[in-house]
């Protein structure tokens, strides 16, 4: 009997594994274009949910912005 159960529990772990795939994060990324209002901050909280800081830190770092970020209208703007 426990013969039986262990081989069921591997063969379903097994089948588990093949079947499964990577998550890739949160998904692609997307290419947002820069209105003339909008701010680093402001496109954070209107994307990304809970903290904007981290989203802030993220698109800053993806398109190599520095510390003096400034946004010119009609740019674009990877969001990871």
């Amino acid at each position: 009997m426990f013969g039986r159960f262990l081989i069921i529990v591997l063969v379903t772990a097994l089948a588990v594994g093949v079947v499964a795939r990577s998550s890739q994060g949160s998904g692609h990324a997307r290419v947002y274009v820069v209105r003339p209002s909008d701010t680093l901050w402001s496109i954070a909280q209107s994307h990304y949910g809970g903290d904007p800081r981290e989203a802030v830190w993220k698109v800053t770092h993806a398109n190599n912005l520095g510390d003096a970020a400034t946004l010119r209208p009609d740019e674009g703007l990877l969001l990871p």
